[in-house]
C-alpha cells in the first residue's frame, strides 16, 4: 500500500509540475517573440520599440497579441509605426499579421 500512495503522490507531483511549467511558460516568452519578430522583420533597423496593445487568450494555448512597434531605419532617420497581430501557440509564434496602425480590431474568439 505505501508504493501506490508514493507512486500516486509522484504522478500528482509531475502532473503539477509540468501544467504549471506550460502555463507560466507562454507570457514570459511574449517579449521574446516580439523582439524575435521584429528582428527579423526589420534585420537592418538601427532602433526599435514596441507597445503591447492587448493579448486575448484564445485557448489555454493559444494567444493572441495585438502591438505596435515604431522602427527607426537608419540612425538619424524617421521612424516609422506598424502594427501586428501575433498568434502565439504553445509559446511559439504560429502566424503574423500586418493591420493598418488605425485599424480597430476584435482579438475575442469567434462566436457562432
Amino acid at each position: 500500500m505505501p508504493t501506490s500512495r508514493w507512486v500516486c503522490a509522484s504522478l500528482l507531483l509531475l502532473s503539477c509540475l509540468l501544467l504549471s511549467s506550460t502555463a507560466l511558460a507562454v507570457p514570459g516568452d511574449v517579449p521574446l517573440i516580439i523582439e524575435s519578430f521584429i528582428a527579423k522583420q526589420f534585420p537592418g533597423a538601427s532602433s526599435h520599440f514596441w507597445v503591447l496593445n492587448a493579448a486575448q487568450w484564445q485557448t489555454l494555448d493559444e494567444l493572441i497579441v495585438d502591438f505596435n512597434a515604431e522602427i527607426t531605419a537608419t540612425a538619424g532617420g524617421t521612424p516609422s509605426l506598424h502594427r501586428y497581430l501575433l498568434l502565439i501557440v504553445g509559446g511559439r509564434l504560429a502566424g503574423a499579421q500586418s493591420v493598418p496602425v488605425d485599424a480597430v480590431t476584435d482579438c475575442s474568439p469567434e462566436t457562432t
